[in-house]
Order: C-alpha cells, then structure tokens, then sequence
C-alpha cells in the first residue's frame, strides 16, 4: 500500500532559516526541517513532498497540484499569510485537509501578523512551537488522513 503523501509547503523567506532573525526563528535551517519532517514521516507512514518558493504564484500553482495527488497539506505561508487571497482560494479548492504552520507565534508579533487569511482554510494551525511545529503538524495530518478502519464504524 502506497502511503498517503502530504505536501509541506514554505513561502517566501523561510529558504533563510538558521540565518535570518535566529532570535526568532532559531537555528535550525530549511534542511534541518525537511530532515525532521522526512523522519517523522517516515515514522507515521506517511510520504511527503516538501518545498519551498519566493514566489505567490508557485506557492498557488503547487497547491492546486495538490488536488488529486496528495492526501493533505501542510502550508508555512510565511510572509503570505496576511496578503494573499489568492492563496486562500486555491487552499479551499482543492478540498484537502490543511495545517497552517508558524515557527513564531505571530499573535505575540505585530498587529498585522495577527489576521491570516490562509487560517480561513485550514482545519488547524500551530504557531509558536518552533520547527518542531512541522512533526506535530504531521501528527496531526496522519490522523486526519488515516483510513477509516471498519472495525471502528460499529
């Protein structure tokens, strides 16, 4: 049986982890996430296509290739959380399971980091956990995704 595959999506910036504000964003770097994600993954027999852009358009593209390929998202917009409608219309067409994630937690940041237009598609969102905000997020995705088991439907 071929395991349920979740796409793990990064926006703009999130390519300059481990060097980019470390007082926020810690140390660890883009590689260091995919790692941890690829691990816990792997443990929850789970597959996964992580990447990450700059780019609205391709973050919106990869999304909608999502519809029909992959079991469930899990999205960093980063700086298009609070921007980008086109990114939320793209999340709630393809009908998918959505975990928003955030290393910080952006309700202790600034006023216009507060409002996130992804969060209206997303089945959860985790912030302020760190990267270790991407493994819980899988945990989470692994059960959204399990297939039922008929033993359970009595």
């Amino acid at each position: 049986m071929t395991p349920p595959l979740i796409a793990v999506l990064n926006g703009p910036n999130l390519n300059l982890l481990g060097t980019r504000e470390p007082e926020k964003y810690g140390h660890a770097t883009l590689d260091d996430v995919e790692a941890l994600c690829a691990e816990t993954a792997e443990d929850l027999g789970l597959a996964i296509d992580f990447r990450q852009t700059n780019g609205e358009g391709e973050l919106v593209t990869w999304v909608q290739e999502c519809r029909g390929r992959a079991a469930g998202i899990i999205i960093n917009p980063a700086g298009y959380t609070t921007t980008s409608i086109a990114l939320l219309d793209a999340l709630l067409a393809v009908g998918l399971p959505v975990i928003e994630v955030h290393i910080t937690n952006i309700h202790r940041r600034e006023e216009f980091r507060h409002h996130s237009y992804v969060s209206k598609a997303a089945t959860g969102v985790i912030a302020g956990l760190g990267v270790q905000g991407y493994a819980l997020a899988l945990q989470a995705m692994a059960g959204l995704v399990a297939p039922e088991d008929p033993d359970d439907a009595e």
